[in-house]
């Protein structure tokens, strides 16, 4: 199995700052795509931002030119900047990473895992 533990969400006021980690444990191969996902109450869940092992990120539309993502490959964990907070960044953010394991059988595939989310507040 594997585990993303993530860390780093709380209450910011409207321009200001957060940086988000998550890391990932367990059995696996590789890591290949981590990124982050939000939710806010009400809404669906949307894609912040993802970062695949080599290195192309993207972005929502909503947090270009205020999020940086980036990760550490030997420690498998990805990182998410959050700059010029704004209310409507409030959400839940979840941590997502696709993992090349080998199952039992020998199989050799690709899953995705999520975290357990961390709790964004921007407020005044």
């Amino acid at each position: 199995q594997v585990q993303l533990v993530e860390s780093g969400g709380g209450l910011v006021q409207p321009g200001g700052s957060l940086r988000l980690s998550c890391a990932a444990s367990g059995s696996f191969l590789s890591i290949d795509t981590m990124g982050w996902n939000r939710q806010a109450p009400g809404k669906q869940r949307e894609l912040v931002a993802g970062l695949t092992s080599g290195g192309s990120p993207n972005y929502a539309d909503s947090v270009k030119g205020r999020f940086t993502i980036s990760r550490d490959n030997a420690k498998n964990t990805v990182y998410l900047q959050m700059n010029n907070l704004k209310p409507e960044d409030t959400a839940v953010y979840y941590c997502n990473a696709e993992a090349v394991r080998r199952t039992g059988s020998g199989h050799v595939g690709k899953y995705a895992y999520w975290g357990q989310g961390t709790q964004v507040t921007v407020s005044s």
